[in-house]
């Protein structure tokens, strides 16, 4: 942006006519290209900028959270895989059309029920919004990062996929270590326990 913009001035300045015309139509191009290039950006700085203040929870979002937890410590001693993602402010609708729409209040034991081996739903991940669970069996985007982020299960990469694309947070049991895991904003925060 800065070399066209200097462009375009230097050729105002030395009356390059026909070249300043061709930088003015570039630049134009350049905007969409910035545009459809930062797409994911500048959607989560818009949710940022929208966001307001929170001065505390209310008691049912603590249930929630209570519920989601007691859910993942009661998965983890018992090395079950699990995905349950809390959409906050940008929304989910693509991943929850992967799954199945369910609208249940959020309970530690429909949820370890969701995830247990062999039953329909135990693959996907689930939706949490508004503190109902909204879709169980989703499909969760995985993460495109590094060699660090591909080494990881495909869980812990559709965690960390999701937060990419989304403000939402996502918490992971694995199934093979029972090792508790949160993941938001891109980031994932590895081995958590009940406080933690």
């Amino acid at each position: 942006v800065v070399v066209v913009l200097v462009l375009m001035l230097m050729t105002r300045f030395f009356h390059m006519d026909a070249l300043n015309w061709l930088l003015q139509r570039f630049s134009v191009y350049l905007a969409v290209a910035f545009l459809i290039v930062f797409q994911p950006e500048i959607r989560r700085a818009l949710a940022e900028l929208g966001k307001q203040n929170v001065f505390g929870m209310t008691p049912s979002e603590r249930s929630m959270i209570d519920a989601i937890v007691h859910a993942a410590v009661l998965l983890s001693e018992r090395k079950i895989g699990a995905l349950m993602a809390v959409e906050r402010r940008i929304g989910t609708r693509g991943v929850q059309e992967t799954g199945k729409a369910i609208d249940s209040r959020v309970t530690p034991e429909l949820l370890a029920s969701i995830f247990h081996p062999h039953t329909p739903l135990h693959d996907g991940g689930v939706i949490i919004r508004d503190n109902r669970i909204v879709a169980a069996g989703c499909v969760f985007p995985l993460s495109q990062q590094d060699e660090a982020v591909r080494s990881l299960g495909t869980r812990h990469r559709a965690a960390i996929g999701l937060t990419e694309e989304t403000d939402a947070i996502v918490v992971v049991v694995s199934e093979e270590t029972g090792t508790i895991s949160v993941a938001f904003n891109g980031r994932l925060s590895r081995g958590l326990d009940e406080d933690r």
